[in-house]
């Protein structure tokens, strides 16, 4: 078991106060996004190891490729290959997120040699898939939280369309209500995408002073076009369901599913993969063709998860996906130590109180990485996020 040292990346839309606070340290007046756990190469955590020259620093993803099997455990190997399948965040939103989708397993791995055989260098500002993986992720609420998950239903998205008085946005507004549900929002979204820039910031700077004056159920997304002024992304921002998740409540995000997230701290899961297809709110490329064929345009509830309690004491959020679990402890004081021995690799992040697992002590925001098979219990008072592999 090791302890990990971690990444922090200053993203702009990060918050300056979240993740400080969460570690008990002062905040350094610049945005702290989003804390790495895990071996994605782009931020792998690092460990030291104790060897026969002494102890040395190293990368996880390096003691991870060095020793795959070891590490990971035979069967994880097998399913996913020599890499960690999994990687956990800190996701500290002060400002919304661009709204995204991630492709299907099958859509990656397409769009993926289609841009490799067209030669399209990885690192090239429009290109849209880095890797052969999908995306599917689970945020969990540490705080009270906020995002858009999904289409809403096509006559919801007009009402909040047609109250704003915009005249410009009357045509979506008759889409909306006179297509079947797909038709409907896929015409819709290309519409928004697609349209003039400077007819389509117009309209964006007259919506977002109407739902300003309007507030109530309109409030975030005047709020979203403060962010972003004249970004079309604010009209598609206004096709999704709002969300507001308490504190243990998660959203799962799987293929196809457009998202953002809009303000917050929570704790994020997902594959290990880079593949994000944008939809607005950002000055990175949208790729329009790509998106309207990855995009699942029906409207969908944005299926709140809460977690499963399982005598153990383990909670579980339950999702449909083979590389990642999440879970949640609640230790007492006092109590008998908790056994979280697994043969599957695990990171173990405190997120309240200080919990002891193994040898290690771990704070708000510390973290350990367990190897596959390692013997290893916690004990309280904390509270203690477990990511690992699916059963």
């Amino acid at each position: 078991m090791d302890r990990l040292s971690n990444t922090v990346r200053p993203y702009a839309w990060g918050s300056t106060t979240a993740i400080p606070a969460l570690l008990g340290i002062a905040p350094t007046g610049e945005p702290q996004a989003e804390m790495w756990m895990g071996a994605h190469p782009g931020a792998p955590s690092r460990i030291t190891r104790t060897t026969a020259s002494g102890e040395i620093e190293l990368a996880l993803v390096d003691a991870i490729d060095a020793d795959p099997e070891g590490e990971l455990g035979a069967p994880t190997v097998a399913r996913f290959g020599p890499r960690l399948p999994f990687l956990l965040k800190l996701l500290a939103a002060g400002a919304p997120l661009s709204v995204q989708v991630h492709p299907d397993l099958d859509q990656a791995r397409e769009g993926y040699a289609d841009e490799e055989a067209r030669g399209v260098p990885v690192d090239a500002p429009h290109r849209t898939y880095k890797d052969a993986n999908h995306k599917p992720e689970l945020i969990c609420a540490l705080t009270p939280f906020a995002g858009l998950c999904g289409f809403r239903p096509p006559t919801e998205a007009a009402d909040a369309m047609e109250a704003l008085g915009v005249d410009s946005l009357k045509p979506y507004v008759d889409l909306l209500r006179a297509h079947p549900e797909e038709a409907a929002l896929r015409e819709v979204l290309t519409a928004i995408l697609g349209g003039d820039p400077a007819e389509m910031a117009e309209t964006v700077t007259e919506a977002a002073a109407a739902a300003e004056r309007l507030g109530g159920a309109h409030a975030p997304y005047a709020r979203i076009a403060h962010h972003f002024p004249g970004d079309p992304g604010v009209l598609a921002a206004m096709l999704l369901n709002y969300v507001q998740l308490q504190p243990g409540e998660a959203l799962f995000l799987g293929a196809g599913v457009p998202h953002a997230y809009l303000d917050g701290l929570g704790v994020e899961i997902m594959a290990n993969s880079d593949n994000v297809l944008r939809c607005g709110l950002t000055p990175k490329h949208i790729d329009v063709p790509e998106l309207l064929r990855i995009v699942r345009f029906e409207a969908t509830e944005p299926g709140v998860l809460r977690p499963e309690a399982a005598p153990s004491g383990e909670e579980l959020y339950e999702t449909p996906v083979d590389e990642f679990a999440l879970s949640r402890y609640t230790l007492a004081s006092g109590a008998a130590p908790t056994a979280l021995t697994a043969p599957t690799p695990q990171i173990l992040l405190c997120t309240a109180g200080t919990v002891t697992v193994g040898e290690l002590t771990l704070g708000p925001g510390e973290s350990a990485y367990v190897p596959a098979g390692e013997r290893v219990e916690a004990t309280g008072p904390g509270t203690l996020f477990r990511a690992t592999v699916a059963a």
